[in-house]
């Protein structure tokens, strides 16, 4: 049984810079907490805890030390309240959820209606949607746009994981809608390599492995985008969920991982697989 691993899989430049970031505050001493999970991967954030870097709920739940602003950004009245209460702020947001953020922002401020193309209840999104002045329409497609739209002027930004069809289906369905529609194609050029060329791979082998944490957007979407060129796709956090009914007369097996699935974890489920081909 032959293992191929998809040319663009595993971390991102966000996801190192952010744990850059964390381990070097740990190292700096004092108390170092992010606030909510760094990144969607439970063994990395398991891995920082033991690091000294844990996790809090809220502002209010660190009253002294460093706090970590997750990759996924947060809404700027967070930030502003942990500079009051005294503590010193990282800023680990990535870059592109950033350019998110300022175009969503901005959009805002010119008087626009701010579609994003997103999951509602992803702390990415929140965040986009608190930058936009906590006023926003949501959709996931384009059958969840709303009969009447506030304004016929309509500014579009996406979840840096969601695909592009998603985002050309939702501009596509507002374009008769409105009079001036801008549209910031805000995914994220990590996230577009990696479906690519996980729907690339899914299409010529028996089955497919996405690696990555079950909380993870990027890595749902990933497993989404291989099923719908492979109806054998298993999506899994470690090696000990491989199972080896998936292989039995299988001649070649795909993996592909999630932006925030450290190499580490990949390495290990490929090891899983190729244990269980010898085992034949």
């Amino acid at each position: 049984m032959k293992v191929v691993v998809a040319e663009h899989a595993g971390v991102c430049y966000g996801v190192e810079r952010a744990l850059k970031l964390a381990h070097e505050a740990a190292r700096c001493g004092g108390e170092v907490h992010t606030l909510g999970p760094l990144i969607h991967n439970p063994q990395a954030v398991a891995a920082l805890e033991r690091s000294g870097v844990s996790v809090a709920e809220s502002v209010d739940d660190v009253s002294t030390g460093t706090l970590v602003i997750r990759t996924h950004g947060v809404d700027p009245s967070a930030i502003e309240h942990a500079e009051e209460r005294g503590l010193e702020v990282v800023d680990a947001t990535c870059p592109f959820v950033s350019t998110a953020q300022r175009h969503a922002a901005r959009l805002s401020r010119e008087g626009y209606t701010v579609v994003i193309v997103g999951e509602a209840d992803h702390p990415e999104v929140e965040g986009i949607v608190a930058h936009a002045g906590g006023h926003a329409v949501i959709v996931e497609s384009a059958q969840d746009l709303p009969g009447t739209l506030p304004s016929r002027r309509v500014g579009v930004v996406v979840q840096t994981t969601q695909s592009p069809s998603r985002l050309q289906e939702v501009t596509a369905a507002l374009l008769p809608r409105v009079n001036e529609l801008r549209v910031f194609n805000t995914i994220c050029s990590a996230t577009a390599q990696r479906q690519r060329a996980a729907d690339e791979l899914a299409r010529r082998v028996d089955v497919m492995v996405v690696v990555g944490g079950h909380n993870s957007g990027n890595t749902t979407r990933l497993a989404e985008i291989c099923r719908a060129a492979n109806e054998h796709v298993y999506h899994v956090e470690t090696a000990q969920e491989v199972r080896p009914e998936w292989f039995r007369g299988v001649e070649i097996v795909g993996v592909t991982a999630g932006a925030s699935t450290p190499d580490a974890q990949i390495a290990g489920v490929i090891s899983a697989i190729e244990a269980m081909g010898a085992d034949e």
